[in-house]
């Protein structure tokens, strides 16, 4: 949610915002509508202080001017009520109007419609050649049986999968390394949180009312999260918590469901694009002066994995038609996978700064002064995709994969993973 008082000071850096998200300048609606509330807010208070001073005369009064007195108070309350259907009506459209314009770009992100524009910040580990050619991780899962795309498509339809044996080790052993390292070297605190909310918790971090068709309702007026991000920021949903308790670093490891609804044709065979997945989400919530700075700690953080799998990757900074709704800034990280021959995204790390706090209503106080928390978030990474990225870039000749060191305590004896 954008700030009334910022568009009202500044409508044309407003607007020269919204351009750079490729809209059209939308100030000057929002301050006709703001103006009109205000005008009508003024006459209404009128009308009360106007009542108000009638109402104290009535004691003073006989019974003929009484009864005048009364059909007076009557107009003057039919007209407040009519004042404030209306004030009620320009407060639907403006919060309509508010809610609907994704945040404004930070004045680093590079001004572009799609991924085209995406500038590269950084290239970590070299390229891994190999003396055969490399298979894509469904053909390696497949041959080793342990994924299984054809009966997951009999149970539940495309995008899905049964992870087995080994792989389900593997992947679980990825995501509880991820665990470790956050909450033992970055000082994360690990949240169970619920994997479904309310309207009002999706509504807080973006995704609705715009992207309800990307997420999957229950029939009990229930949203499956489409990343923990949702309820780990929601932790702070119509709270006022003292800034001594900032930054908070919350993570999860939890299961994602996403419609993929404009994802049709991409990504239609293995893991990439899944209905349901898995990820270790990282969330901050933090004062207004420390956000930038705890966005680059979150990028490190999230790096850190797969500099200690000593796999490859690079970091994008995202153009302004190519990051999230509710984003100001973000960071893509992108794995290389040698069966696809490219970089792919394995992580997303955002400073959405007041954005989802003001939909949220999550304040902190200082010096006596209530302020908007700054919230950001980024995967910690996806834990499907760094299984993918393992069985890729660890794979033998024979179709076997080799453990990574760093994983070796997490999987007992099992060294390599080999067909049974």
């Amino acid at each position: 949610m954008h700030d009334i008082n910022f568009i009202r000071e500044n409508p044309t850096q407003f607007d020269e915002g919204l351009k750079k998200r490729f809209l059209e300048p939308q100030s000057q609606l929002i301050l006709d509508l703001d103006t009109k509330k205000r005008e009508l807010l003024t006459k209404s208070q009128d009308l009360r202080s106007e009542r108000k001073n009638l109402s104290s005369e009535f004691s003073k009064l006989n019974n003929e001017e009484k009864e005048s007195l009364q059909k007076k108070v009557q107009i003057i309350k039919n007209e407040i009520e009519q004042y404030e259907k209306e004030i009620s009506e320009i407060d639907s459209k403006l919060k309509s109007l508010l809610s609907s314009l994704p945040n404004i770009p930070h004045p680093d992100v590079p001004v572009g419609e799609d991924e085209q524009s995406n500038k590269i910040i950084k290239k970590v580990g070299d390229i891994p050649n190999y003396n055969f050619k490399p298979k894509p991780h469904f053909e390696l899962g497949e041959e080793l049986g342990m994924l299984d795309f054809d009966q997951a498509g009999k149970v539940s339809g495309t995008r899905f999968v049964y992870v087995k044996n080994h792989l389900a080790r593997l992947e679980r052993a990825i995501a509880n390394f991820m665990l470790d390292k956050h909450t033992g070297e970055f000082g994360y605190t690990e949240i169970i949180p619920p994997n479904l909310v309310r309207d009002a918790a999706a509504y807080g971090t973006g995704q609705l009312p715009k992207f309800s068709e990307d997420l999957f309702k229950t029939n009990t007026d229930h949203w499956l999260i489409p990343t923990a991000e949702v309820p780990l920021t929601n932790l702070v949903l119509d709270t006022i918590v003292s800034e001594k308790t900032l930054p908070q670093r919350l993570t999860a490891w939890t299961p994602c469901y996403r419609s993929e609804a404009g994802a049709a044709g991409r990504d239609t065979r293995g893991m990439i694009r899944q209905h349901q997945f898995s990820k270790v989400e990282l969330v901050s919530i933090t004062s207004e002066d420390n956000s930038e700075e705890e966005l680059e700690r979150m990028l490190n953080c999230a790096t850190s994995i797969l500099d200690d799998l000593k796999i490859s990757y690079q970091v994008m900074l995202l153009s302004s038609g190519d990051m999230g709704f509710s984003a100001e800034k973000t960071y893509d990280i992108e794995v290389w996978l040698p069966g696809e021959g490219k970089y792919r995204e394995i992580s997303s790390c955002s400073n959405c700064r007041s954005f989802q706090a003001r939909r949220m209503n999550a304040r902190y106080k200082s010096d006596e002064q209530n302020k908007f928390v700054h919230t950001l978030n980024g995967s910690g990474l996806a834990v499907g995709r760094t299984l993918i990225a393992v069985l890729e870039n660890y794979q033998n000749e024979d179709g076997s994969i080799t453990v990574p060191e760093v994983l070796l305590p997490y999987m007992g004896n099992i060294k390599v993973i080999k067909k049974s």
